[in-house]
Formats: C-alpha cells, sequence, structure tokens
C-alpha cells in the first residue's frame, strides 16, 4: 500500500534554502561543477529529486510539496532584472534580439519534426511528437497544460499530458546540465575575451561573494522598488489582456522594472530620498540571486521521476535525440550568428534552457557562467525578452499549424 506525505508550504521554502546551501557546499569544494558552471540550484535540487525517488520506489512512499511561493520569488527575479535595465543597453541588444528570434523559430520547427518523426516510428500518431518537442520543451509546464485539453479531447491522444510534463522533466533537467559546460567549451576552444566588468547585474562573483557590501538602506529601497515592479507588473499585464494577448505575470514586472529604471534617469538623473541607484544595485544583484536559486531549487524539487516509467523507451529516445540536436545547433548555428564573442557565449548557455528546459532555467545558466567569466548585460536582456515575448507567441502558430 503506498503512502503519502505532503511538505506544507513553510516546510517546501525552508527545506528549498537548504537545498541550495547543500548546492552551494557541493560546488565549493567539488572543482568541476564550478569549472563546467553547473547551476548551484540544480545541484540542490537534483539531491532531493533523487531522494524523492528513491522514497518512492524503496520505501513505497509519494512524497510532494507546495510549492506556491516559487511564482512569486520569479517575479522578483525578473522585477531586479527590469530595474537593471537601461535604455542604452536595450538599444543595443535591438539586432541580436532579432537574430535570436529568428533562430529559435528555426530551431522549434526542427525540434517538432524530430519529435514527430520519432512518433511515427513507433506507430505512434504524429502529432503526439508535439508534446516531445515544443509545446513541453521550449513551451514548459504552463504550455503543455495550456495545450493538453486539445490533444486529449479534440485529438484524442490519451497519453499526451504525460508525454508533455515527462519531456519537460527531462528537458529541464538536461538544460541546466548542459549550459554551463558548453559556454565554457566556446570560450576556451575559441579563446574569447571574457568579461573586464566585474559588476554583475545578476548576482556576485565566486570571488566576491564573501565580501560583497550591503547598505541597509540601499537593501530597502531595492525592496520597495521590487515591489513597485510586481504591482505595477500586475497593472500592464491586465492592460495587455485587453487586446487578446495573454503574457506570462513575469514579463509585466520585466517591463515595470525598465520603465521605472528609464523614467527616474531622465527625472532623477543624480537620485533622490528614495531612489538611489549605486545604493540599491547590491540589494537589487542579491536579492535577484537569491530568488532565482531558491526558485529552480523549488522546481527541480517538484519534480517527480516515476511519471517516466510507462513511456520509459519513447521518452529515453525521443529526449536524447533532442539533447543532442539543441547541442549541435547551438555549437553550429547559434553561436555563429549571435556574433561568436563573449556575450554570444553567454547566450548559447541560455539558449539550452529557452530549447529545453524555461526562461528560469536559461537565466541560471547565464548567471552561473557570468559568475565565473564576468558580466554579460546584453545576454541578460535579449533572452528574457525573447523568452517572454516572442517564443510563446511564435510557438502557439507553430503548433497550431502542425497540430491539425
Amino acid at each position: 500500500m503506498q503512502h503519502s506525505l505532503e511538505i506544507n508550504a513553510i516546510a517546501s521554502f525552508t527545506l528549498a534554502i537548504l537545498l541550495l546551501f547543500i548546492g552551494k557546499g557541493l560546488s565549493n569544494r567539488i572543482t568541476w561543477l564550478q569549472k563546467y558552471s553547473i547551476p548551484e540550484p540544480v545541484i540542490g535540487g537534483l539531491v532531493c529529486t533523487v531522494m524523492v525517488c528513491m522514497a518512492y520506489y524503496l520505501l513505497d512512499l509519494r512524497i510532494s510539496f507546495t510549492l506556491g511561493v516559487r511564482d512569486m520569488l520569479l517575479l522578483y527575479f525578473f522585477a531586479a532584472i527590469g530595474l537593471n535595465t537601461n535604455i542604452q543597453t536595450l538599444k543595443q541588444g535591438g539586432r541580436a534580439l532579432i537574430i535570436l528570434v529568428i533562430v529559435a523559430s528555426i530551431f522549434m520547427v526542427l525540434q517538432n519534426l524530430l519529435g514527430m518523426s520519432i512518433a511515427q516510428y513507433f506507430d505512434m500518431d504524429p502529432r503526439i511528437g508535439l508534446m516531445a518537442g515544443s509545446i513541453s520543451l521550449t513551451g514548459g509546464v504552463g504550455t503543455t497544460m495550456a495545450w493538453a485539453s486539445h490533444f486529449v479531447d479534440t485529438l484524442g491522444l490519451d497519453n499526451a499530458v504525460e508525454i508533455g510534463i515527462a519531456s519537460n522533466m527531462v528537458g529541464m533537467i538536461a538544460a541546466c546540465m548542459i549550459g554551463g559546460p558548453i559556454a565554457s567549451l566556446l570560450i576556451k576552444r575559441h579563446r574569447i575575451q571574457t568579461s573586464a566588468d566585474p559588476e554583475l547585474d545578476i548576482g556576485m562573483r565566486y570571488q566576491d561573494e564573501p565580501y560583497k557590501r550591503l547598505n541597509y538602506y540601499g537593501v530597502l529601497m531595492a525592496i520597495f522598488w521590487l515591489n513597485i515592479c510586481l504591482i505595477m507588473g500586475r497593472v500592464i499585464i491586465r492592460l495587455i489582456a485587453f487586446t487578446g494577448l495573454n503574457l506570462p505575470a513575469f514579463v509585466g514586472c520585466l517591463l515595470a522594472g525598465i520603465i521605472i529604471r528609464s523614467v527616474t534617469a531622465l527625472v532623477v538623473p543624480k537620485g533622490g530620498r528614495i531612489w538611489r541607484w549605486h545604493s540599491m544595485q547590491p540589494g537589487i544583484a542579491l536579492i535577484s540571486d537569491l530568488c532565482l536559486g531558491i526558485f529552480l531549487t523549488m522546481a527541480l524539487m517538484g519534480l517527480q521521476l516515476w511519471v517516466l516509467q510507462p513511456m520509459i523507451t519513447f521518452i529515453t529516445i525521443t529526449m536524447v535525440l533532442q539533447i543532442l540536436l539543441v547541442i549541435a545547433f547551438i555549437l553550429l548555428v547559434v553561436f555563429k550568428v549571435m556574433g561568436r564573442d563573449y556575450e554570444a557565449a553567454v547566450m548559447c548557455s541560455g539558449f539550452g534552457g529557452i530549447a529545453l528546459g524555461s526562461t528560469a532555467t536559461a537565466i541560471a545558466n547565464m548567471s552561473a557562467v557570468t559568475r565565473v567569466y564576468g558580466n554579460a548585460p546584453r545576454a541578460f536582456i535579449v533572452v528574457p525578452l525573447v523568452c517572454g515575448f516572442f517564443i510563446d507567441l511564435i510557438n502557439a502558430l507553430i503548433i497550431g499549424f502542425l497540430a491539425r
């Protein structure tokens, strides 16, 4: 008889913090984890995932976590990215933004054609391959559940949800594992000059971590303006919804941060009583790093690997080929068209998250790389905008065409 154990919200949140400590500790002690820029939250989150899986199979105990706080952490993180953005950086990212949208769109088509081909090889409806393609991998869990009713009720594909969720789980883990090593490989193989800017927009470099000084009022202002971004972001998303366009909540927070930073740069360029950018920036960097770390840890905590069992052969073959496709595409296409420089290498680490995981995974990969090699401000603008604005829209058009 199987037993169930549900961990409440505060205990789940506390466990995520402990797992992040574990991830950081292992990263500091095992040099190859830091060398290949494996994100610390991934290390701690996977420790939990493996333990939960062992409890399921060895003790017949199904452990689940209440992870509601996870989504709020993501909003704070993207609000911080917005506040770190100035108009000049945004202008510089224009050409790279267009190129990455085009490249990601081409890849989604390839991703879906591969999934459909493998499904046909297994004598399945080729359209079920879309669930192991851009729906679950580029789109993530939200897109998977959004399309689930169409695939099950309209197309009559009963295993669509399970295949989608299982593919997303494997893709998310793979995205975390390949992003950093790919960037490190590109930097070393092409002898790329890394960043001369030690000040990171997101997080802190490993060697600076113990010495970063924070100002009480700076941190207080950082929390205040991040909350303003969340409030304003919700309003922005509701206004956009009137046009019939539904975007993720984090996009509103990102836009709110960009607007606030731009307006304050014009109105109070030298700062004011509750807006002093140089005092706030270290606090915003620390808060954003913590929020991303705990978010990704909690996302991995929630994975239930046993759902892969009924479709293990199809999922295994499909995901191995999808992962190989991503790696080949990054090395042969993405790096070249994005400029062959350090920013391109950082974006390549993020592309693994775009193609296999989620926006948060992409940012975690890039953050892990910049903590070793230095700041890449354009990458942190281009990748979230591509993920948040364009990918979901283009993905919906591609899926709608192929799922007819």
